[in-house]
């Protein structure tokens, strides 16, 4: 749901395509299948069940009734029923030619009347087509006289006399009556719209017709030439003309009271008649040149009286007495027929492109009953109105104009908007402004935005003091640095969240003592006690062997030193400098330590004896018996004895 008229009078679009080419079909599966994740697309509003045709749509009309809404469209040439209390699509049916326009003949969809663009008449029912008919010419509008049961078919091209024709098709006697002949001009090369051939854009045609069916049921035809012709069905015989249109006249729409009449025509012009006068109340341009194709006479909430007039441009809501604008409606794509939902605030549109439109018009009458929760959407979405409409401005006050260098456009142009204590502007001139008066503004925001990166980082990671426990807090403290040091901090996983592990970090029996010998021989390099780190090779005074003595006699004792078992070391009397990692590994003696001096290690040195020494260094025995000059191939020892 999109607010599309932000103005006095709201323009709510309900359904409708932003494009005017669909997509393809594979291609807007992948789409939808892309924004499963969109929050925008997931609250979307779907008023109706594939309100949409594969190309475009034609024709859509509202039963009397209210429950029913009957669309035709392409391709293929088809018809679409949809139910509307149950928001869905009753059926859809095809048909073997385009459909220019229809009419319901009931209060529902059981008949309707639909004029093809191949000169055919199809009635269709529930169960289908139920008769088919051939017009002599091709027909532009369709229309039902309910006193008479006729139809009335605006054709193009003259007969023999050179007059246009309007056939009426009597529904219940079952056969073609006596065409109302109106004159478009004739087929000669001296008139009008003449000399042209039967069928020719050229051609001589009665455009539109209208009847009066609330008041004096007249009928009023409007032909290329731009004129209006009356006739009363009861006589059979022309009353009145109106001409002077600037082009031929495509709309008609008489008043409730039938003494009102809005003329539209191919230039874009709509022009409001009272039938006693020859002159026009009120002429109205639309404004893009285009022609006239839906005008209706419309009764807001509040009883004030409008007309709506649309080409395939912009609908268009104006006052009927004035002409003062009201509201518009301007969609993405081109309009070919509007309808308009009886006693509410809802139009329906058939235009190009895939999707059917619908706007809501709060203003203009409650939703209907079938989409009641538009109401409360409406409401919602009015209290954000305020904030939505300056959403594109910028407010400043005047010593902030001035540090802008805009002071000199206070009370000299409209660029600024006065309001209270100081101006809106909008956000493009303010941001041109911002960086004329300085230059390094960007690099200004992009360090700002940086650093509150920077420190929205630092303020989500949960540092070891963060979490406080009953019991074995250093635990908590490593294992939250551990996290730390992975930059990821989650206590809701792992044993910080576990509810199976609660007891260790609550319950004091499962407490860990740092200080017992079995701690110390598992974990050597762990703090303990005050948190300092204890030097390898020292004994640390546990709470049981400093208990008791006084502060002299602790003083008194000698302070733990860390030894350093390396020759170098002793030979020198200094530490050696640091080297590389190969010469550093020396042979280190053994020192004379107590079986306490080292918790949880112990070091242990071996003296290799180089045995090539101590050969030489061993006399030399004589050798005996007869083996002085031979070689023992034996290593045995005692064989030389």
């Amino acid at each position: 749901m999109k607010l599309t008229n932000p103005h006095d009078v709201p323009v709510y679009t309900i359904s409708g395509s932003d494009t005017a080419r669909p997509l393809p079909d594979w291609l807007a599966r992948k789409r939808k299948r892309s924004l499963k994740n969109d929050a925008e697309y997931q609250n979307r509003v779907e008023l109706l069940q594939d309100f949409e045709f594969e190309e475009a749509s034609a024709c859509v009309r509202t039963s009397d009734d209210g429950d029913w809404v009957m669309s035709t469209g392409t391709y293929k040439p088809q018809i679409h029923t949809h139910y509307l209390p149950h928001l869905s699509l009753s059926f859809a049916r095809h048909t073997s030619s385009l459909n220019y326009t229809f009419i319901l003949l009931s209060s529902d969809y059981s008949k309707s009347l639909h004029l093809q663009t191949d000169r055919s008449l199809e009635f269709h029912t529930p169960g289908g087509c139920h008769y088919r008919t051939r017009l002599p010419r091709y027909g532009r509008d369709l229309k039902y006289d309910k006193h008479l049961a006729e139809a009335i078919i605006p054709a193009v091209g003259v007969n023999s006399d050179g007059s246009g024709e309007v056939y009426r098709l009597n529904l219940e006697v079952g056969r073609y009556m006596k065409p109302y002949q109106v004159d478009v001009g004739g087929d000669d090369m001296t008139t009008s719209g003449g000399g042209a051939l039967q069928g020719g854009i050229n051609t001589g045609s009665v455009n539109v017709a209208a009847i009066a069916e609330d008041s004096h049921n007249l009928m009023a035809f409007g032909t290329s030439i731009g004129t209006v012709e009356f006739w009363d069905s009861r006589s059979k015989s022309k009353i009145g003309m109106l001409s002077g249109h600037q082009g031929g006249v495509t709309a008609l729409d008489f008043a409730r009271s039938g003494l009102s009449l809005a003329t539209g025509t191919s230039e874009g012009i709509v022009q409001i008649f009272d039938l006693r006068k020859s002159v026009p109340l009120l002429k109205k341009d639309q404004g893009y040149g285009y022609a006239i194709q839906t005008l209706m006479h419309l009764t807001t909430s509040s009883q004030e009286k409008k007309i709506l007039s649309a080409d395939k441009r912009i609908i268009k809501l104006w006052d009927e007495a004035d002409g003062t604008p009201w509201t518009s409606v301007e969609p993405a794509v081109d309009i070919n027929c509007v309808a308009h939902c009886k006693d509410s605030g809802m139009l329906l549109t058939a235009n190009e492109g895939k999707q059917q439109h619908s706007f809501f018009i709060p203003q203009l009458g409650p939703a209907p009953k079938w989409c009641g929760f538009l109401d409360n959407m409406v409401e919602e979405m009015a209290e954000e109105e305020t904030t939505e409409t300056y959403d594109n401005y910028k407010f400043l006050t005047l010593p902030e104009l001035k540090q802008l260098n805009m002071g000199h456009l206070v009370g000299t142009t409209s660029l600024l908007r006065p309001y209270m204590h100081g101006y809106f502007v909008a956000s493009k001139l303010y941001e041109q402004a911002r960086l004329i008066a300085n230059p390094y503004v960007w690099e200004e925001e992009r360090t700002k935005k940086i650093k509150e990166k920077v420190e929205k980082e630092r303020e989500s990671r949960i540092r070891g003091s963060g979490k406080k426990v009953k019991v074995n807090q250093n635990l908590v403290d490593k294992m939250l640095k551990r996290q730390e040091r992975r930059e990821k901090v989650d206590e809701d996983r792992g044993v910080l969240g576990d509810d199976r592990f609660g007891k260790l970090f609550e319950d004091e029996e499962f407490a860990v003592d740092e200080k017992s010998r079995e701690f110390q021989m598992l974990n050597p390099s762990t703090k303990v006690g005050d948190g300092a780190p204890r030097p390898r090779g020292t004994k640390e005074n546990s709470s049981d062997e400093s208990e008791g003595e006084s502060e002299d006699e602790i003083a008194a004792k000698p302070k733990p030193e860390m030894r350093i078992s390396s020759s170098s070391y002793k030979k020198s009397g200094h530490q050696k400098r640091d080297t590389a990692l190969g010469s550093r590994a020396q042979p280190s003696g053994r020192g004379d330590r107590k079986r306490g001096d080292v918790v949880g290690e112990r070091q242990i040195t071996f003296a290799p004896t180089v045995k090539t020494k101590e050969r030489e260094a061993k006399p030399e025995q004589p050798k005996q018996g007869k083996r002085d000059n031979r070689r023992s191939a034996s290593g045995n020892v005692f064989r030389q004895l």
